[in-house]
């Protein structure tokens, strides 16, 4: 493998675990723990079953079961049946867990602003311009990952 593309690898990684704790931090006095906006985030487009909710979130499937039991008291999600494989359950966002996550989401959203604010336009237009490669090789990264 590339010198080039192995250094690359690891400076990304590294500011992406930052930038990852970072955006842990913010809003950590809100309603909903990291965790949670997590979860309720994977699931906002369309439901998911526990385990891939378990497997994207890198945690045990007990441990995202008892997220979605915590989730599901609360009001947030509902869990469902799979049209397709009547044995299956899936995840789903409510009415309720859309507005939390939208009020979460746009609290996090408005901190991140205000820092953004803090870049010369050049730097807001180069973080800008990377966002599609960053999510050409987020979708490298999840195929490869689906494949081994």
């Amino acid at each position: 493998m590339r010198e080039d593309l192995q250094d690359l690898a690891g400076r990304y990684r590294h500011i992406l675990r930052q930038a990852v704790f970072l955006v842990r931090s913010m809003d950590a006095e809100g309603e909903l723990s990291i965790g949670q906006l997590s979860t309720l985030n994977m699931i906002s487009s369309n439901p998911m079953r526990v385990s891939d909710i378990a497997r994207n979130a890198g945690i045990r499937v007990p441990s995202a079961t008892e997220q979605i039991i915590k989730l599901e008291a609360a009001g947030l999600v509902q869990r469902i049946s799979d049209s397709s494989d009547a044995r299956v359950v899936l995840v789903k966002l409510t009415a309720v867990g859309r507005v939390k996550l939208t009020e979460s989401n746009g609290r996090r959203n408005a901190a991140m602003a205000t820092a953004l604010e803090t870049l010369s336009p050049a730097e807001r237009s180069s973080i800008a311009n990377a966002i599609p490669a960053i999510a050409k090789l987020n979708a490298a990264l999840t195929q490869q990952s689906s494949t081994d």
